[in-house]
């Protein structure tokens, strides 16, 4: 189904509520944006909490650190 969305002041568009409840997306959700030829790409991110190796100290930014490239990585597609 195709829609059309305005785009608003500030650049924002709105995810239509059908979209939203399709891909269960939920306020505080990341979706990733690509962008393709003259496409643009939005995914729901599947959000999993990253392993962190154990062994070693871990401080704040390494912990933060960690969590980022996780992200990162689930929003690339990879396990």
């Amino acid at each position: 189904m195709k829609k059309l969305i305005k785009v608003t002041r500030n650049y924002r568009i709105t995810i239509p509520a059908y979209v939203r409840e399709k891909l269960g997306i939920k306020i505080g959700d990341l979706v990733s944006i690509e962008v393709r030829g003259d496409e643009i790409v939005i995914k729901k991110v599947v959000q999993e909490i990253p392993k962190i190796k154990l062994g070693r100290e871990l401080n704040v930014d390494d912990i933060n650190k960690l969590i980022e490239e996780g992200l990162m990585n689930n929003a690339r597609g990879g396990n």
